[in-house]
């Protein structure tokens, strides 16, 4: 069995949960928290890049932020869907870290692949604490569930001050070169004609509302629970 992890994050693809919590993750790392990655794809019907490029642009991105693990569960890009069979691969992802909180795309967003995951997780989540589903693994009662935003932004219920972990952010995105750099033989697409500059501008937002220079807003489905206000 490998090593329990603090955080489990689930994307769609490499580059998903650095878009939407980079920095959230590198501040955690840095304080001691065991951080894992898992890509449900490998982005193969990527309009620029191939498999062997992203799976090296993830490798360092991982490395830069800190994270313990990242694996690739080798999914169809563009072929996720909630199925029984799916569910059980990432229910056994989780039962395999066992995680206590575990992050997901926001169920919204412009990227068919981005809410099938939101929703993929969500199912494995709840199924891993059954013990009778895939009886021959212990199963794992994940403590809190919280969804981040990728392409589009919604109401959060939490965001998490980000400000001196930024560059570690940037630093992430910018290691994937074949999705948010133009170059020879590479193609327009939305990540690559400022894309980068605008999440920067969404999370500088997304801080303004509560005079943070940076901050990542999530959301979740469940109350938080605190001892006292403060």
């Amino acid at each position: 069995m490998s090593e329990q992890l603090d955080i489990l994050i689930f994307g769609a693809h490499a580059d998903d949960a650095e878009i939407g919590m980079g920095a959230s993750i590198a501040k955690h790392t840095a304080r001691g928290s065991r951080v894992g990655l898992c890509d449900l794809t490998y982005a193969e019907m990527s309009s620029n890049g191939t498999v062997e490029t992203r799976i090296k642009e993830a490798e360092e991105a991982a490395k830069i932020l800190g994270v313990v693990s990242r694996t690739n569960l080798g999914l169809p890009d563009r072929g996720l869907f909630v199925n029984a069979d799916h569910i059980e691969r990432i229910t056994q992802e989780i039962r395999k870290f066992r995680p206590r909180i575990v992050f997901a795309p926001y169920w919204q967003d412009r990227h068919p692949d981005h809410i099938a995951c939101s929703h993929l997780i969500q199912e494995a989540v709840f199924n891993a604490k059954l013990r009778r589903y895939l009886p021959d693994s212990e199963p794992v009662n994940v403590e809190q569930l919280y969804f981040y935003f990728i392409n589009d932004v919604y109401e959060a219920d939490v965001m998490v001050d980000v400000t001196d972990a930024y560059e570690l952010k940037m630093a992430a995105l910018r290691a994937y070169q074949s999705q948010f750099m133009t170059g020879a033989g590479t193609v327009a697409t939305p990540l690559n004609q400022g894309y980068v500059e605008r999440v920067e501008a969404r999370d500088r937002l997304m801080g303004q509302r509560r005079q943070l220079t940076y901050a990542e807003g999530f959301v979740s489905k469940l109350p938080l629970v605190i001892e006292q206000f403060d």
